[in-house]
């Protein structure tokens, strides 16, 4: 690992700041981030990286934005593209790095976009907008799309509607870069689906809910071109002994797929599972306090040696040594300060 060079990629809420992804040089070895540079751009809420590594798509007030990533994992802008509504909140790109996902919180809307040969966001192909009537609670009463992912096969789009309790499943025409909807995953009432995983085999999907704090584990298969979830396991993201009135934010895989990680806002605690990979299933190794306010995320370093957490409301990241195989999570320095963090992504560098 120590020849390995990394870059991370933080996206903040520019309060204001106009620099809404921060760089920073990883140093691996202490489990700490050094500001390396910054990019102008308004309230990138959410980014993404292509799959090939080449390309990072963020979030922006005015639709999304597409940049090139240097050897150096610098950012150099490639274009903007509207999203023709409100501002997104999460996007995602298809295994073939052919189309771009966005979901719309604030209306609840799916945006499929073109990516272009240089990497750049092309034309809209397809707008889906969610109806219906959740539970009339505070605001589960209209639909709010929180995340698009794609299933390994590049098949499918699973849609996490957080304000109507449920992901939707669409077929994906990548010819003509439509949605066409051929299923629905079912959550419990106000449960709040945020966020899906899927693993590298295509095998397991983790769907965390953000008003129940737990995460439902799916087996996935496609038997005569229909796909099938099955529910194979639901667990807490927090301790027995916990704060009220707690929010489930963060869904990320160790780099090795060993993990996952979530964290709760409210109970401010961070949370890492064991993933057994014949099953799926996943054990809880130890859910502890982030020293933070509102983890909105949190993950693994690539080694799997330390973790940092994105802590929204005291504006600030924390990182901790790790022990997975006993279970220990140190506070590991000072914490940083950084305005309204959300998103951390980290990038390894060729070479």
């Amino acid at each position: 690992m120590a020849d390995n060079k990394y870059v991370a990629y933080v996206s903040t809420y520019t309060m204001g700041d106009c620099h809404g992804i921060k760089i920073y040089d990883v140093d691996m070895e202490n489990g700490r981030l050094l500001p390396k540079d910054q990019v102008e751009i308004t309230n990138s809420s959410y980014i993404t990286l292509s799959h090939n590594g080449k390309y990072l798509y963020s979030i922006t007030d005015f639709g999304v934005e597409a940049y090139e990533i240097g050897k150096d994992g610098s950012l150099t802008c490639i274009n903007h593209a509207s999203i023709n509504g409100m501002r997104g909140c999460y996007l995602s790109t298809d295994y073939s790095e052919k189309l771009l996902f966005v979901a719309g919180y604030h209306d609840g809307k799916i945006t499929v976009l073109r990516i272009r040969e240089d990497g750049g966001v092309g034309e809209i192909t397809d707008e889906v907008y969610h109806k219906g009537m959740g539970s009339i609670a505070e605001r589960n009463f209209r639909p709010h799309v929180n995340c698009v992912k794609m299933t390994r096969d590049n098949r499918y789009l699973m849609v996490a509607d957080i304000g109507m309790d449920h992901v939707d499943v669409y077929e994906v025409n990548h010819m003509l870069g439509k949605l066409k909807h051929v299923d629905v995953i079912r959550s419990e009432l106000e449960s709040a689906p945020r966020h899906i995983k899927m693993t590298k085999n295509g095998k397991y999907v983790y769907i965390v809910h953000e008003l129940k704090n737990y995460i439902d584990v799916y087996s996935y298969v496609e038997e005569d071109s229909n796909p099938f979830f099955t529910k194979i396991q639901n667990i807490s993201t927090l301790n027995d002994y916990h704060a009220s009135s707690s929010a489930a934010s963060a869904l990320n895989f160790s780099a090795d797929e060993k993990y996952l990680v979530s964290s709760n806002a409210g109970d401010n605690s961070v949370i890492v599972y064991r993933i057994d990979h014949e099953t799926g299933m996943l054990e809880k190794v130890f859910c502890l306090p982030v020293s933070g306010d509102y983890p909105k995320d949190a993950t693994l370093f690539p080694d799997n040696r330390h973790l940092i957490s994105l802590n929204h409301e005291s504006n600030t990241m924390t990182f901790f040594s790790v022990d997975l195989e006993k279970g220990l999570l140190v506070m590991n320095g000072k914490e940083m300060k950084i305005e309204k963090p959300n998103c951390v992504i980290f990038h390894k560098l060729e070479g």
